[in-house]
């Protein structure tokens, strides 16, 4: 499942641009390019992971469209804007942005500022998990089968727990290298590889658990999942 973005940018050729490198980079983008659309739309923030915020737009300015939607938004957001003062930038992260970035800016600049944020603002669960016949302890790196007891690497423990937050989906490898490891590469990728092997072979007593290799794509993650408080 792709990150959904919300962009929100008066400038045609501007929000153009950053919408198609965006969804090149496997994002879904849904643009406004007037900050009253986006108020008559706001049911598109459900499951929307960003919002990218233009701070000079006609009649509602950026600053003042994240103020009113303060208490509505539980989402990162980062501005863009074109002025260089150093009060706009204080003033844009006093009011709680993530990040803030000038116009015009570098496309691969703003998809790296992104990928920061949504990796700080990742949360991994903090209780045990019933996957099946084991528990997973996030908070312990620990994986327990009837009596036998698996100590986890950190990596693998993030790397589970994102699976179990994205559970009966298909996950993009591309996806999983930047969130856990925070960037794409061959070698990471053969990392990921080998630690698929390792979780396969914890989880290979209870059949109903499934990693299963898309190739070229990523994994088809099946979970039995049971949280206890």
């Amino acid at each position: 499942m792709k990150n959904k973005l919300i962009l929100i940018e008066d400038d045609q050729d501007l929000g153009l641009v950053l919408q198609q490198y965006l969804e090149y980079s496997n994002y879904e983008v849904i643009w406004f390019n007037h900050p009253q659309k986006f108020l008559d739309n706001l049911h598109q923030l459900q499951n929307t992971k960003l919002l990218i915020v233009d701070v000079m737009m006609p009649e509602i300015d950026g600053f003042t469209l994240v103020n009113q939607l303060k208490d509505k938004l539980s989402i990162p957001y980062l501005f863009l804007t074109a002025k260089a003062q150093s009060f706009d930038r204080v003033l844009g992260l006093k009011i709680g942005a993530d990040d803030y970035i000038t116009k015009p800016c570098d496309p691969e600049e703003l998809l790296l500022r992104i990928k920061n944020i949504l990796k700080r603002n990742y949360t991994f669960p903090q209780v045990k998990i019933a996957i099946g016949d084991y528990l997973f302890n996030h908070s312990h790196f620990s994986l327990k089968h009837k009596e036998k007891l698996f100590q986890l690497t950190e990596k693998e423990a993030e790397l589970l727990s994102y699976f179990i937050q994205h559970n009966n989906q298909l996950v993009y490898r591309k996806e999983i290298l930047e969130t856990i490891w925070g960037e794409n590469d061959y070698f990471l990728g053969r990392s990921l590889d080998v630690f698929m092997t390792r979780l396969r072979k914890y989880f290979k007593e209870d059949e109903r658990i499934k990693f299963e290799s898309v190739r070229g794509i990523g994994f088809k993650i099946e979970l039995p999942i049971n949280q206890e408080k």
